[in-house]
């Protein structure tokens, strides 16, 4: 019998005679219809032909409009990372439906670019802050990204807010944000060359920057004029500062650390307590690695430098040895405070022109004349003598030019800087010289034999990682042709490991998604000076839940742990209840042989006998007359206080200045300022559409 499958050339007949079959079937149907009834298509379009259906039409078209269109017309253009969204000033109820908010709402967005370089900038920031503790790793977290964004975002929310309220940022208050940016400057003072030579490394065009200037300060202005408007009422400064400067007077006895549980524990408890804490039981990732060490230590003595070398290396770098011109100065100073009227200066200058005509006189002593006028405190005593200045940029520009321009013995016309005017005595001057080889040639040695060391070093780290590019998943072969030792560690959790392993940038690397994936060697990672290692993450164990078994010895710790604790916290609940019911503190104790301790005007923050403590001292309610507040709170080695707040006395702020109230009112002010913009910014961006695209962070 055949079987039930057609083979290939029976296959392809049986299709071409159903097809053929199939042909034929529609030619007959069609030759058998019957003409007296139209096909339906024909119908719907001689009934579609009146008024009310295009009437019909149109309405259906409009929630199309409304509700889709924008995917197609709008949205494939858009390129940003977020864009916030607000009603004009003139419609501030104007409705969240697509096309009014697509003409009507005033609009900003943060492009891919722009969280991207804020993005870049943080972690510049973090690194520099944190230093050798920076978790590259973390720092790429989707948080990490959402926080930046959201910084982002609420500038421009503030952007917008002021744009619709009609503050505005004039180009002088630009100009003087500009100015003052210390990048720009050069001593103290705005130079237009360093502002255009910086912008341009930046990539800034200056209408550019002063655009991205103007944005910032425009961002600013609402929430700093929010900030600003806050003030604090006499009351208020006043019952502040009675909470803050409040004394308590406390009575408190210890109860011990409770002892150890050695009590037995059931099977049900350790599964009941491993289900409600489950998530504390996981076993960290860990990784195994093969690492190697180049340290400069493993290469050979170096050469003595060669005599002809040091020659040749002194000729090529003879402007180095040069010893610049020195000048011996002594000068007297009439001091001006900065700032100070134009009749304070025109004394100050009228008395150092005196006191230069006085120094020029024939039998004039110079020291003497300084010591009797000692504007400069420092140098006076020593006859203004400033020893010997090189024109390097030690001392005020003004001051330096003045001595470098002067003829050896002369006495100068008085030289104004920020300090006062100066009369400057120039007594000496040695010019300027080449150093000879022989006086340097051991720095010169020195430097040789460090870089030729140097040399030597990177030239065997390059040749350990070209042998490792030849063979990027293994270690074995570059450190045999190196002669160095391949070593393992681990397995090791974050945070683990000894020597070079526990350092932060192995760490990083060590667990990097790249070394772990693709288990190839990485590059150099410095860990000193001419010291690397190279690492390879032999075998990796993801984080997992650890299983009952293996955490029961941890769970059953805690546990007892868990019971020795609440003993301790129901006999602590115990004493406060009975300290409620009108029992006394010394009674209590002297039943427990515990001892009472009193303290008398307990402050704010004062660690009796710890901070935890201090802060329930002053949660509890103020006592009534003729009773106590009594109350409890855990110590860290698991112990109890056990108090009760006897007297409440409030701050005296009669003993406060006029100036430290000031300064706690403008403190306040400052902080309630702050709130008071936070909650504005809050409410802000309720009013206003965010749209977030999280596929571009």
């Amino acid at each position: 019998m055949r079987g039930s499958f057609f083979s290939a050339p029976e296959f392809r007949q049986a299709a071409r005679r159903a097809r053929a079959r199939g042909m034929r079937l529609n030619c007959a149907a069609t030759s058998r219809a019957a003409p007296s009834r139209p096909p339906m298509l024909q119908v719907l379009r001689e009934k579609m032909s009146g008024w009310i259906a295009i009437v019909i039409v149109a309405l259906l078209a409009i929630p199309f409009a409304f509700f889709g269109m924008e995917q197609y017309l709008f949205q494939s253009g858009a390129n940003y990372a977020a864009k916030v969204e607000v009603q004009p000033s003139w419609w501030r109820s104007a409705p969240d439906w697509w096309l009014v908010r697509k003409f009507a709402w005033q609009s900003e967005e943060v492009s891919p670019e722009e969280f991207r370089n804020a993005f870049e900038n943080e972690r510049q920031r973090r690194r520099q802050v944190e230093g050798e503790q920076f978790d590259a790793r973390a720092f790429e977290s989707p948080e990490t990204k959402r926080e930046i964004l959201e910084a982002l975002i609420d500038q421009r929310a503030l952007k917008l807010a002021a744009v619709r309220d009609g503050m505005v940022v004039g180009d002088t208050q630009v100009r003087e944000e500009i100015n003052a940016i210390p990048a720009f400057q050069v001593d103290g003072q705005f130079d237009q060359q360093r502002y255009m030579l910086t912008l341009q490394a930046q990539g800034y065009t200056p209408q550019g920057f002063q655009e991205l200037v103007r944005n910032d300060l425009q961002a600013a202005l609402l929430r700093g004029q929010v900030a600003q408007s806050a003030f604090t009422t006499p009351g208020e400064t006043e019952r502040m500062m009675q909470l803050l400067g409040e004394r308590r007077d406390v009575s408190f006895v210890v109860l011990p650390a409770p002892a150890a549980d050695t009590a037995a524990v059931s099977a049900k408890e350790i599964q009941d307590w491993y289900d409600a804490h489950r998530n504390e039981y996981r076993a960290p990732e860990r990784v195994t690695l093969e690492y190697v060490e180049i340290d400069d230590s493993a290469l050979p003595p170096v050469a003595e430098p060669d005599e002809a070398a040091l020659r040749q290396r002194y000729e090529q770098e003879k402007t180095r040895f040069v010893e610049p011109e020195q000048r011996l100065v002594s000068h007297i100073l009439v001091p001006v405070e900065e700032g100070a009227d134009a009749a304070v200066q025109k004394a100050a200058q009228d008395k150092a022109q005196q006191l230069a005509q006085q120094a020029r006189q024939p039998d004039a002593d110079f020291a003497e004349l300084a010591k009797a006028n000692p504007g400069d405190p420092g140098s006076a005593a020593n006859g203004g003598d400033l020893g010997w200045i090189r024109q390097d940029g030690a001392m005020v520009k003004p001051f330096e030019d003045a001595v470098f321009a002067a003829q050896a013995g002369s006495i100068s016309d008085p030289v104004k800087s920020p300090f006062g005017w100066h009369v400057i005595q120039l007594r000496e001057i040695q010019a300027g010289h080449q150093v000879p080889f022989e006086q340097v040639r051991e720095t010169l040695a020195q430097e040789q034999a460090q870089a030729d060391r140097e040399r030597a070093f990177n030239d065997l780290v390059g040749g350990f990682v070209d042998e490792v590019y030849r063979n990027p998943t293994e270690l074995t072969a570059a450190a045999k042709q190196a002669g160095l030792e391949v070593k393992t560690a681990g397995p090791i959790a974050r945070g683990e490991g000894e020597g070079v392993v526990a350092m932060p940038a192995v760490q990083r690397a060590a667990f990097s998604d790249s070394l772990v994936q693709d288990g190839t060697v990485s590059d150099p990672i410095e860990v000193g000076p001419d010291r690397n290692v190279l690492i390879r993450v032999a075998s990796h164990e993801p984080e997992r839940a650890l299983t009952v078994n293996e955490a029961r010895e941890a769970i059953v710790a805690a546990i007892r742990g868990d019971r020795a604790r609440k003993r301790v916290e129901a006999d602590a609940q115990a004493l406060v209840e009975k300290l409620e019911a009108g029992e006394s503190l010394q009674a209590l104790a002297d039943a427990r042989s515990l001892q009472r301790q009193n303290m008398l005007g307990v402050p704010r923050g004062a660690p009796v006998p710890d901070a935890a403590a201090a802060e329930a001292y002053f949660r509890a309610p103020v006592p009534a007359e003729g009773k106590v507040s009594p109350g409890k709170v855990a110590l860290p080695d698991g112990g109890f206080v056990v108090f009760t707040v006897d007297k409440v006395t409030p701050g005296d702020t009669k003993e406060a200045t006029d100036a430290e109230r000031d300064m706690f009112r403008q403190q306040m002010a400052a902080l309630l300022g702050r709130e008071d913009a936070d909650t504005m910014l809050r409410a802000l961006r309720r009013q206003m559409k965010v749209t977030v695209v999280e596929s571009r962070l």
